[in-house]
């Protein structure tokens, strides 16, 4: 907002007022149950946050789909952003990124016990996954990015805020970053506060508890990023199985990403390469044969050993793309995104979990 033309300013908040309105009816019709939202007999968790831009939603959803799949038989459903099918889609062993979505297929690759399916209608959407595994039937379904999808009922609901954006310090589309006013935190059971620096002190803890003025039956959590060692997209045509940190320190690297929010993976990158070079694309970016040429042209210009680095999210499109030049495969590594709890959180917010999904 602070870098908006004044001019522009009062136009954009005039926009914002109407944008509230229409947000507000809605949510009213929804509250007093003038439009339907229905509950199923299995839990039903959904994710998701109510600002643009990268909160941390997908890190969080695969931490608890591989807290859960350890016990239970999850699912996991997705609208399938910017796929190019339509409907409800399985993912099965014939299922890539452009079928159900980068992220859906990156979960589907890193959790192949999880069932994966997209819908952009949640209720028909788990009323296939329930039917399709009535041999062996889902104890749980995990809803990816379903905060405003007020036609499902989740039996928990879990809120994702950026630290470093908190949703009572900003304002309504397009004026701020709000898909609807910070009032609306009071659907959540769960508030993840994402994105925190590591050491957090108890002031900055205080700070942020205070601001969101949480109501006593929503349980607060502190997270942060971690990263892994960096692997092969292709393990096949790779030399080496992973690069530690320790390893990087000699390489030059070429990042490439196509996310909402990469500056902090720039910078553990920057911390521990000899050399970083970037190509920032748009969100959810669908690489073109363009594309390839100038990333073989960035890369030719970095010296010594060398790397291409990418996010999970961007080796999900990636992986099948038949684009892709193939004297580019061995040289594409990916960097894993963890979530770690602090403030000694973790074993907590397992327990919460975990604890909810067995009653249920």
């Amino acid at each position: 907002m602070k870098y908006l033309l004044p001019i522009f300013k009062p136009i954009l908040y005039c926009f914002s007022l109407i944008y509230g309105l229409v947000v507000n009816v809605r949510n009213f019709l929804f509250d007093y149950h003038l439009l339907p939202s229905q509950e199923f007999d299995i839990p039903v968790i959904a994710v998701g946050n109510i600002t643009v831009g990268g909160t941390g939603k997908t890190p969080h959803t695969e931490y608890i789909l591989q807290l859960l799949s350890k016990d239970f038989h999850v699912a996991m459903l997705s609208r399938g952003y910017k796929r190019t099918t339509k409907g409800f889609q399985s993912g099965d062993e014939h299922a890539t990124a452009a079928t159900i979505g980068d992220e859906p297929f990156q979960m589907k690759r890193k959790f192949p016990n999880v069932v994966v399916a997209v819908d952009a209608d949640r209720r028909r959407g788990i009323e296939q996954i329930i039917r399709q595994n009535a041999a062996h039937p889902v104890d749980v379904i995990v809803l990816d990015d379903a905060y405003q999808h007020r036609f499902v009922q989740p039996s928990l609901n879990i809120l994702i805020i950026d630290s470093h954006r908190l949703i009572t310090e900003d304002a309504l589309l397009p004026y701020g970053r709000l898909r609807e006013p910070a009032r609306n935190k009071k659907r959540a059971d769960i508030v993840i506060v994402s994105k925190c620096d590591k050491g957090l002190s108890p002031i900055d803890y205080k700070l942020m508890q205070k601001k969101l003025t949480l109501l006593p039956y929503q349980t607060l959590y502190f997270t942060t990023y971690g990263y892994g060692a960096l692997y092969p997209l292709f393990p096949e045509q790779a030399g080496a199985a992973t690069l530690t940190s320790q390893e990087l320190k000699s390489l030059s690297l070429l990042v490439v990403t196509g996310i909402a929010s990469p500056v902090d993976m720039h910078q553990f990158l920057d911390a521990h390469a000899a050399r970083i070079n970037t190509m920032i694309l748009p969100d959810h970016y669908a690489f073109k044969e363009k594309d390839y040429q100038l990333i073989a042209q960035e890369f030719a210009k970095l010296d010594g050993d060398k790397r291409i680095v990418v996010t999970e999210k961007d080796a999900a499109r990636l992986f099948t793309d038949i684009m892709l030049p193939d004297e580019l495969k061995p040289l594409i590594y990916v960097l894993p995104i963890n979530v770690e709890f602090i403030k000694n959180q973790a074993q907590l917010f397992n327990r919460q979990i975990s604890s909810y999904v067995t009653k249920n």
